[in-house]
């Protein structure tokens, strides 16, 4: 323990107490909370309001050693067996009990019994833990994964197996980046991966099942929300999104991206549109959110877009073992283990552990602060910082009658929008999910003098190098689908329909024939 330390003051894993209270509960709550989370010390000759060293009288010093050593073994459940040693700092004696992160969890104060004698540390207090906490370090002591857990009174046929894995599969050949790779799932890879689980020959849903599906007792979603300034005051927009989980994050990434700006740079003669934040890095983070938050926690993921930043909520504290720093630096501790093996295997997870650093690399390359991390203890929040410019986030929300746009359309929800690009300032609605685009009257006519303008000159319409990859592949198949365009260009199918939703604005492509059995028409 050095000086600099102690007057840095208390912390959620250091706390001072200028003597050994005659009653003991007064600094037992915070062993048990030590232990109940990553461990932290008990310095004893500290005062804790001025941070002055008082020290122990040195004619004193072993006896309180013995005394905090044998209140702390016998009061505590199980036994916390604390590291008590004494150390002199500007000349005085001072007593630090060091209470290493317990793996018998949860410890709770016997006289206060299980219920009411479990404590955690939240902001630098010992507080009493509720009943999910309770049974997060219940979990956690036993190394059992909630999602691995049946579903007590609930059962799953035949059918719901198979559309479970039907799908999945699908998921997995829409992300894979080689087809040919993914293999066939079944009854017995879910049994493996904790989502069935097996008695008497009989399959049995656990919740990961539901939670994967969206269905049976256990109701999650993910709410996303416009926020006008910094704070949740004043909220333009509010959407909650439920179904199953991959279609929750779907969902909420495609809700970011529409209310974030939009912006392009120029690669040679081709025009590249870019996201003020990576579009990789908002989805890995929400994938985090949906696969290692806690589910026992009843509160929702939240995903915010304020003026100045980005902010993902996970419920939950975080997993035994795990602290913010070693997520910074790539250490992984899955929570959900038979959600993430789903996730892994639909491709929506890449490399274990690999994801954070990631991200803070890619944010930090495209020119905004380094992502900060904040809590840790109840929830763990995320926030990236926006480049500040004289657009809010809250007017990337419009109504059709102040911007003159057409609303734009989501599976489940209709929203307008606007988005801005370097190349020229003109609002395109997007209906998404159907395959259509509306453009205002103006914003027609423009678009079609402009095509017939590129006609009667020799320099041809300016493409972006994604505009060229799709042009190319739909004149080698006019009938192939956004899914299939994802596959083959290595886009995702948002990238591939704002693509081709520009492409249709500035009357190069139209799509004839129905949604399944139409084919794509180059003009020009």
């Amino acid at each position: 323990m050095t000086l600099e330390e102690i007057l840095a003051g208390e912390s959620k894993n250091l706390e001072f107490k200028v003597r050994r209270p005659k009653d003991s509960i007064k600094y037992m709550k915070s062993v048990v909370a030590f232990a109940n989370g990553e461990g932290g010390r008990i310095i004893f000759g500290v005062d804790d309001k001025t941070h002055q060293v008082e020290g122990i009288p040195e004619e004193e010093v072993f006896s309180e050693i013995d005394a905090i050593t044998e209140a702390i073994s016998d009061s505590c459940e199980p036994a916390i067996i604390p590291d008590v040693y004494l150390q002199t700092l500007e000349g005085k004696t001072i007593i630090i009990a060091d209470i290493s992160e317990g793996r018998q969890r949860p410890y709770f104060i016997k006289s206060f019994g299980k219920e009411a004698g479990v404590y955690v540390r939240v902001a630098g207090t010992s507080r009493p833990a509720d009943e999910y906490m309770i049974k997060e370090l219940m979990l956690e002591g036993s190394s059992r994964s909630f999602d691995q857990i049946i579903s007590t009174g609930w059962n799953v046929t035949d059918d719901e197996i198979n559309a479970l894995c039907a799908e999945m599969k699908k998921q997995a050949l829409k992300h894979a980046p080689h087809q040919e790779e993914v293999r066939e799932v079944g009854p017995q890879q879910l049994l493996s991966w904790g989502i069935l689980a097996e008695k008497d020959g009989k399959y049995y849903p656990t919740n990961a099942f539901y939670i994967l599906t969206g269905t049976g007792p256990i109701h999650t979603v993910m709410q996303c929300g416009v926020f006008k300034g910094s704070t949740k005051a004043v909220f333009v927009d509010r959407r909650e999104y439920s179904g199953p989980l991959w279609l929750q994050v779907d969902n909420a990434v495609q809700y970011v991206l529409r209310n974030i700006h939009l912006g392009a740079k120029f690669v040679g003669i081709y025009r590249q549109d870019i996201y003020e934040i990576p579009p990789d890095s908002i989805r890995e983070l929400i994938v985090n959110a949906a696969v290692h938050r806690s589910y026992l926690d009843h509160n929702n993921t939240q995903i915010a877009v304020y003026d100045d930043r980005l902010e993902i909520t996970s419920p939950g504290k975080l997993p035994m073992g795990q602290t913010i720093e070693r997520m910074k630096k790539g250490y992984s501790r899955i929570r959900n283990e038979a959600i993430a093996n789903a996730f892994a295997y639909m491709h929506l997870i890449e490399h274990w552990g690999s994801g954070i650093p990631r991200i803070i690399r890619e944010v930090q390359e495209a020119g905004l602060k380094a992502p900060e991390f904040i809590g840790g203890e109840v929830d763990l929040r995320i926030n990236i910082y926006r480049k500040q410019n004289d657009n809010n986030a809250s007017d990337a929300i419009r109504t059709g009658t102040e911007t003159g746009n057409t609303s734009q359309e989501t599976d489940q929800e209709k929203i307008n929008t606007s988005q801005e690009t370097n190349q020229e300032n003109q609002n395109t609605s997007i209906e998404t999910g159907t395959e259509a685009v509306n453009t205002s009257k103006k914003d027609l006519n423009t678009s079609k003098k402009r095509g017939a303008d590129n006609k009667n000159i020799d320099d041809k319409p300016e493409f972006s190098e994604t505009e060229q990859r799709l042009l190319t592949l739909i004149k080698e198949n006019p009938k192939m689908t956004m899914d299939e365009m994802a596959s083959h260009s290595g886009l995702s199918r948002a990238g591939v329909q704002y693509a081709l939703n520009v492409l249709r604005s500035k009357g190069v492509i139209t799509r004839e024939g129905s949604r399944k059995k139409g084919v794509w028409v180059i003009h020009g």
